[in-house]
């Protein structure tokens, strides 16, 4: 009895790791087209009739390297150093929140897309050691332009609104090819919580990480 439930155990496993890696190497090529954040979202918007799903997933050289520069200098300024994890930057939010204050998570933009494309949201200790085991399979599979792609054409940019392409419509009302580098912090200043906060007409707040984010772009190097 006991060598059958390990066996079962030991498949499920087996399964999960083929279907894993398979995905992974899928959306190597293949655009994402939806995640689990977009569908949750949107039954929870259900009630809101202006709210719906806007996604336009576009390549990474149609989308302005002043956007890629501000995601970088906001959320992962090692991106283009690390191997999916930045440890002084986990350790730095662990500090910080055992001592109470606001909750940082130190994710990098790997793990952030890990999470957004694989995975379902949360804080449990089971998500945080499958987004470890998706960060660490996209970072060996997939390059780190690839990652990028990926990620600035997944995530939530405002209510509703999904990706690059979508929040230069949603914010400028213009392509995410011809995002200023205002306009590139000010979707990478919200990024934290884009329900809450605005791109444009923002608070002292976030008009603040902008100007903060827009000096750090000039540090940015785009080498791939």
């Amino acid at each position: 009895m006991f060598r059958k439930i390990t066996r079962f155990f030991l498949k499920i496993i087996l399964w999960f790791i083929v279907l894993s890696v398979f995905s992974v190497l899928l959306f190597r090529w293949v655009p994402v087209p939806i995640t689990p954040l977009m569908v949750s979202r949107y039954f929870e918007y259900w009630d809101e009739e202006k709210v719906g799903l806007s996604h336009d997933w576009v390549p990474l050289e149609d989308i302005s390297p002043n956007l890629q520069k501000a995601v970088i200098a906001s959320e992962d300024a090692t991106f283009l150093s690390h191997h999916g994890f930045d440890f002084d930057a986990m350790y730095k939010a662990y500090k910080n929140n055992k001592k109470g204050r606001k909750i940082k998570g130190g994710s990098t933009i790997s793990q952030q897309t890990a999470k957004n494309v694989f995975l379902w949201q949360g804080r449990s200790y089971v998500r945080k050691a499958l987004e470890a085991y998706f960060t660490f399979l996209i970072e060996m599979l997939w390059s780190k332009e690839r990652i990028m792609e990926v990620y600035l054409n997944s995530i939530e940019m405002g209510k509703g609104v999904y990706g690059a392409q979508a929040a230069a419509q949603h914010w400028y009302k213009k392509s995410a090819s011809s995002l200023t580098k205002q306009q590139a912090a000010g979707i990478a200043a919200i990024l934290p919580n884009p329900i809450r906060y605005k791109a444009v007409n923002s608070s002292p707040y976030i008009q603040r990480k902008k100007n903060k984010i827009v000096r750090l772009m000039r540090y940015v190097k785009l080498e791939y």
